[in-house]
């Protein structure tokens, strides 16, 4: 089997963002240190910073995460939307208000023309996400 998982970098609250990713999205969180993993060369003031976490569903979706220490280049802006969609209704809702909390929303979770029902915002730490709930005759439908 292979996955395709994504990984996001932050600046100093990869464990805020975790935190709240996981809240959203439910899910078991695990997360390491550079401390723990005793990283060569890591500043001081990076060592409590997240050299990796991991949230799990138990729907199968995974989001790995980690803090760009010091001496470590990181883009300042990104081109990638992470989709959630399916026809659960009620949680991708959820997930919706979940992750809307603190957010810009560039456009609300509402009826679009091909029968979904879609959202698109850039959250509180400035990941870009859609929501697409796929209706019962949606042309969406297949590529969910």
């Amino acid at each position: 089997m292979t996955t395709l998982t994504p990984y996001l970098s932050f600046h100093r609250n990869a464990r805020e963002a975790l935190e709240f990713y996981a809240k959203v999205l439910g899910g078991e969180l695990t997360m390491s240190t550079f401390r723990e993993f005793q990283m060569p060369g890591t500043a001081d003031d990076d060592l409590d910073l997240i050299m990796h976490g991991m949230i799990t569903t138990p729907g199968g979706m995974t989001l790995m995460a980690s803090d760009t220490p010091q001496g470590m280049s990181r883009p300042d802006e990104t081109f990638i939307t992470i989709s959630l969609s399916g026809d659960d209704e009620p949680a991708l809702r959820a997930m919706w208000d979940g992750l809307a909390d603190g957010a810009t929303v560039t456009m609300p979770l509402g009826p679009v023309p091909w029968g979904d029902t879609f959202g698109q915002l850039t959250d509180r730490f400035g990941v870009s996400w859609m929501v697409d709930i796929t209706g019962p005759d949606s042309a969406g439908a297949a590529a969910s």
